[in-house]
């Protein structure tokens, strides 16, 4: 197991090195463990109750943090995957495919980064494409024909914003899939598990239920971004981050998210299997919500979802 952190995370990281060794030698004191995982978990606890938005956005980018091959492993079955969009070809920056949530068969979305470099080059650092998009709606459309509930697991910075990408039509390709997301007769899930960049989340983001994990984070651009526009300065990164309001309790606040879903004593990355838990438990409640409902009714609830989001004020008529 790997113990990189974050710097506002070196205590319990060394605290981690000593619960590894201490579980691993065999004359391991048991209550000497347990202490040793109490003071863990307290400490835990204490950091990540008073996060300041930049270290949210450190622990949402996190090395270790579960990605979707992780989720994938953890809560489904018999995944198969699909590959290519039909038109150009494929994007390893979007996983997509069957699979079996507790039985039932489902399809499953999501971005995917990759853990080393070798990886995070073939998987374009989580940033589709179009093509990966495109790939996106043609399995929500098999879904749809065979009425499976789509699952949706967001974790990019972003749409991928180079040339090749604009020249196959990236912002084409995220406008269809909001318009056919809309309309999909079959419930959607989506879990923001990381990073919610900007149209590259949005893109499969139009779901049912649209929740988020406690130090995951949900922005119209990244605070980087943000301060190169504002201030011309990416050094401004973390006054960014508390002006654009990412995290999930405002996002919750201002009705942008309908859960929060809480994460172990450390997040997400320091016991992935409790982490894929939660998310489990949280797709098998909606689902169960969702799928009482007719599909006329599932449509005009997501219409009225979306259509409450945002504050607008009317002019006075001259």
């Amino acid at each position: 197991m790997a113990f990189e952190g974050l710097d506002f995370e070196e205590a319990l990281v060394a605290l981690r090195k000593e619960i590894a060794a201490a579980r691993s030698s065999p004359d391991s004191d048991p209550d000497h463990l347990q202490r040793l995982v109490d003071q863990h978990d307290a400490l835990a606890r204490e950091l990540f109750s008073r996060l300041t938005a930049w270290q949210v956005t450190q622990v949402a980018r996190h090395a270790n943090r579960p990605y979707t091959l992780d989720y994938i492993s953890m809560l489904f079955e018999d995944f198969s995957e699909i590959h290519g969009d039909r038109s150009f070809g494929d994007d390893p920056a979007l996983v997509c495919g069957t699979a079996l949530f507790r039985g039932q068969p489902v399809v499953v979305i999501g971005h995917q980064k990759g853990r080393d470099m070798k990886q995070r080059i073939y998987r374009n650092f989580g940033q589709p494409k179009p093509e990966g998009y495109r790939k996106a709606l043609r399995v929500m459309k098999m879904a749809e024909k065979f009425a499976r509930p789509i699952i949706c697991l967001i974790d990019t910075p972003g749409a991928y914003p180079g040339i090749d990408a604009e020249e196959r039509g990236q912002a084409e390709a995220i406008a269809r899939n909001l318009r056919e997301m809309s309309a999909m007769r079959v419930p959607i899930v989506v879990v923001v598990t990381g990073e919610g960049g900007s149209g590259g989340a949005l893109a499969i983001g139009v779901g049912d239920r649209v929740m988020i994990l406690q130090n995951a984070i949900y922005s119209v651009i990244s605070p980087e971004g943000c301060a190169a526009i504002l201030w011309k300065d990416a050094r401004m990164a973390e006054t960014a981050a508390e002006k654009l309001g990412l995290t999930a309790s405002k996002l919750l606040a201002l009705g942008l998210v309908d859960a929060v879903l809480p994460e172990p004593p450390g997040g997400a990355h320091a016991d992935p299997q409790a982490a894929a838990e939660t998310v489990g438990a949280s797709i098998a409640k909606s689902l169960s919500e969702l799928q009482r409902l007719t599909p006329a009714k599932l449509l005009d609830q997501r219409y009225e979802k979306f259509r409450r989001m945002g504050v607008f004020t009317l002019a006075a008529e001259s």
